[in-house]
C-alpha cells in the first residue's frame, strides 16, 4: 500500500507538473495549436479578410460610380493580403474609408487593416501598426490654370483646401513658413468636395499626395512643381495584433523582393 500510494503521489506531481508547464505558455504569444498568430486565425475562421480602403482616389482605390466596382493599386494589395491569410484573392470585404474614419474603424475592429494611403508617421505609430512602406510620395499642389500661380510662393493670402486629419495641412504650413508665405487652409471630408471646392473658387489650391493629385487633373488646372514632405504609405493594423503585422510586413516585403509590388506600380501609372 505505502509502494502504491507512492506511486500515486508521483504520478499526481508529474501530471502536476505537466499542467504546470502547459500554463507557463504566455497566452501574449498569441498562437493557436496550429502555431498561427491568434488575430491570423481568427480571420481564417471567419473566411473574409476585411479592409479599408479609398474609393475617392483615382489609381489607389477609386470606386467606378456606373459599375459600383472598387479597383486600384491598394485594392490589388488588398487582394494580395486576402490571398496570402485565406489562399483566396476574392475573400475580401472592403469598407470605404477616409482620413478621418479609417482610424476609427480600425479601433472598433470593423476592418482588420487599412490600405488607404495611410501616411506613416511617428505619432501615428502610437496609436496603430504600420508595415514598411509601400509606396513613397510628395504632397503637392493642384490650380486652376488661369490663376496663374507658378509655385506655393504665389499663394500667399491664398485658402488652400485639405482632407480633414490628413497630413497635408502640415506639410503645407511647414513649407510656406520656410518660404514666408501665409496661406490659410479649409478641410473636407473627401477628395471630391475639395475638388469641387476649388472649380467653383472656394479655395485656390487642393493640397495632397502628388500621386493623388493626378487623378483629379482635368483640362482647366495643372499640378504645380512643388514636391515637399515625403509622404512613406504603410498598411495599418490594430495595437495588439501583432501576429497580423508581422504577416502584413512580410508579405509587403516579400513583395518587394520579388519585383511583384514595382509591377503593381508599374500597371497603375504610378512609377
Amino acid at each position: 500500500m505505502k509502494k502504491l500510494g507512492v506511486l500515486v503521489a508521483g504520478m499526481l506531481l508529474v501530471s502536476s507538473l505537466a499542467t504546470g508547464c502547459g500554463s507557463a505558455t504566455p497566452s501574449g504569444a498569441g498562437t493557436v495549436a496550429s502555431g498561427i498568430a491568434k488575430d491570423v486565425q481568427a480571420i481564417k475562421d471567419r473566411g473574409v479578410l476585411k479592409v479599408g480602403v479609398k474609393v475617392d482616389v483615382p489609381k489607389f482605390g477609386y470606386k467606378d460610380p456606373q459599375t459600383g466596382k472598387i479597383d486600384g493599386f491598394e485594392i490589388d494589395l488588398a487582394r494580395n493580403m486576402a490571398k496570402k491569410i485565406l489562399g483566396d484573392p476574392t475573400k475580401l470585404e472592403l469598407s470605404a474609408v477616409t482620413a478621418k474614419t479609417r482610424g476609427p474603424l480600425l479601433d472598433s475592429g470593423d476592418v482588420d487593416m487599412d490600405i488607404s494611403t495611410f501616411t506613416v508617421t511617428d505619432e501615428r505609430k502610437k496609436s496603430y501598426n504600420f508595415s514598411d512602406p509601400y509606396f513613397t510620395d510628395g504632397v503637392g499642389l493642384l490650380v486652376k490654370k488661369e490663376a496663374g500661380y507658378q509655385s506655393l510662393k504665389d499663394l500667399n493670402g491664398k485658402k488652400v483646401g485639405v482632407a480633414q486629419s490628413s497630413t497635408s495641412k502640415q506639410a503645407v504650413q511647414a513649407q510656406a513658413k520656410n518660404l514666408g508665405v501665409q496661406v490659410s487652409f479649409q478641410e473636407f471630408a473627401t477628395y471630391p468636395e475639395i475638388k469641387a471646392a476649388l472649380d467653383s473658387g472656394r479655395v485656390d489650391a487642393f493640397s495632397v499626395d502628388r500621386s493623388i493629385l493626378f487623378g483629379y487633373l482635368d483640362n482647366s488646372t495643372e499640378i504645380l512643381p512643388d514636391k515637399f514632405s515625403p509622404q512613406e504609405y504603410g498598411i495599418a493594423t490594430k495595437k495588439g495584433n501583432d501576429g497580423l503585422a508581422k504577416l502584413v510586413n512580410d508579405t509587403v516585403n516579400e513583395k518587394k523582393t520579388s519585383g511583384e509590388l514595382d509591377k503593381l506600380i508599374k500597371k497603375w501609372g504610378l512609377d
